[in-house]
């Protein structure tokens, strides 16, 4: 395998941890990667596809993602990542598929050599339609199923899980990728090793599974008995047998890896959302037309659709309307695919308080520590000195750019979010170096939440180039960074 890898054809140059998977576990039928955001798990799981095909082993390659990232896999990593020797066909996966849609997925089918590669959501695993369309694409291919980000799957006897563990039966090889495959216990890995094999564990079921790894108590609501799990035990033992199948890595023990990582995770718009955003839209539009808008009016319209974007409508009168969305569960998503603390920033006061109290229903009051225009002086040095101290449970550092991003030293985290951007470069810079500076000896990874097609998207775009947005509408016709 060493002259195979020292040979093989890499579209990019692998880091020393994404080579030592490869070489260690490519031809495994099953395996499990444990890496942290940023690490690279999907040019190994690519790569690994491709070798397989390469040396014949399979014709067919099924990624299945959470909603924010799948489409990640089809627009750029693929595309990134795959060796150009490699002759494919890619298609994604559509419950109600346009005409060019249906017509990649069909193809998938054709009798041919080429790699045929579905990308679908895990949602689609809790639907009829998803799951038989996943199983008969199985059914005709020799092919690795990848299931990315697999605390999706972790909870026993959910449609989900059930399907994804029965279809996956059907690939000649199975993956399961996330970072922090414990997010509440150890139980969570029963499930997402239960889709590799039901051997991986030697256990037959959950309730096996629990009472070996488990310390129970037996308590009673009204009538009702029932198990409650109190504690741990054998862990030793738990992880003696994952480390014949899974390979583990840290972000700080890649010493090969650039500074800084940059992220992006995709949030579709609701369709409340979108309908404000195209009436939002269409009045800029024939306010532009008509020679009505200044710059800066064109800025505060730009601040409405991002409003939107994030979730809510502030009117004249200064009423918030909050908008069914999605982006608090991809933020959700996100912590839970995270080990250690987070730095997380929103521009506006309504999202910086959904946030305090999503997170503190999931993770508790304590655990939360709030950085912004209403925290007075006090609190912000408490605040502070809580999540800068390891031993501390606060966890989550969440703030606004204007407030917390300048002279701040936030090193407890390696990892900081942006809910919503702040239009202006320097207070995106300065956010930034709140945990990249002196004191921070690992890497940091920058996470961008962005609803895809809209000005989210160009917000993020524009800041990641370096560009003052401001200035550019200034200078620039506004009705492109409007449409």
């Amino acid at each position: 395998m060493d002259q195979y890898l020292s040979t093989y054809p890499f579209k990019n140059k692998p880091f020393v941890h994404q080579q030592a998977y490869l070489q260690r576990f490519w031809e495994f039928p099953v395996a499990a990667l444990f890496a942290d955001m940023g690490t690279g798990k999907s040019f190994m799981l690519i790569n690994n596809a491709a070798m397989l095909y390469d040396k014949g082993k399979i014709n067919g390659f099924l990624i299945v993602a959470p909603k924010g990232v799948y489409r990640n896999w089809y627009d750029t990593e693929i595309p990134k990542h795959l060796p150009d020797h490699v002759v494919h066909r890619m298609a994604i996966w559509s419950p109600n598929p346009r005409k060019a849609e249906q017509k990649a997925m069909d193809e998938l089918f054709t009798v041919t050599e080429d790699l045929k590669i579905l990308v679908m959501n895990v949602e689609a695993f809790s639907t009829a339609k998803g799951t038989a369309y996943a199983k008969r694409f199985l059914l005709v291919h020799n092919a690795m199923m990848a299931i990315d980000e697999s605390t999706t799957i972790k909870t026993p006897g959910s449609a989900r899980s059930k399907n994804t563990e029965k279809v996956g039966r059907g690939a000649r090889y199975r993956r399961i990728l996330t970072g922090s495959p414990v997010t509440k216990s150890p139980m969570d890995l029963y499930q997402q090793c239960a889709f590799l094999s039901d051997g991986c564990l030697n256990v037959s079921s959950y309730y096996v599974f629990q009472a070996r790894y488990a310390v129970t108590v037996e308590r009673q609501l009204n009538t009702h008995t029932f198990k409650q799990i109190v504690g741990y035990r054998r862990l030793d033992e738990l992880k003696e047998k994952l480390d014949r199948f899974a390979y583990r890595v840290k972000k700080e023990e890649c010493l090969d890896l650039p500074d800084k990582l940059y992220i992006k995770r995709e949030v579709d718009l609701t369709p409340e959302q979108l309908k404000y955003y195209n009436e939002m839209k269409a009045f800029a539009m024939a306010q532009i037309d008509g020679g009505l808008v200044s710059t800066v009016n064109a800025l505060t319209q730009l601040m409405r659709l991002h409003q939107i974007v994030c979730g809510h409508v502030k009117l004249d009168d200064g009423t918030v309307i909050e908008l069914p969305n999605k982006r608090m569960d991809e933020l959700l998503s996100v912590v839970e695919e995270t080990d250690g603390k987070l730095i997380i920033w929103a521009n506006y006061r309504h999202d910086i308080e959904a946030i305090k109290l999503a997170l503190s229903k999931e993770y508790g009051m304590n655990a939360v520590g709030m950085y912004y225009g209403d925290t007075d002086m006090d609190e912000r040095k408490r605040v502070l000195e809580e999540f800068q101290n390891p031993d501390s449970g606060m966890r989550f550092f969440v703030g606004n750019p204007s407030t917390g991003g300048y002279g701040l030293t936030l090193t407890a985290a390696n990892t900081m979010v942006y809910y919503s951007n702040s239009f202006d470069l320097e207070k995106r810079l300065q956010s930034e170096d709140r945990a990249h500076r002196i004191g921070q000896t690992k890497n940091v990874t920058y996470i961008d939440l962005i609803a895809p097609g809209t000005v989210d998207e160009k917000i993020v775009k524009a800041l990641r180039a370096k560009i003052d947005i401001a200035t550019q509408v200034l200078g620039e016709d506004i009705k492109s960074w409007l449409i």
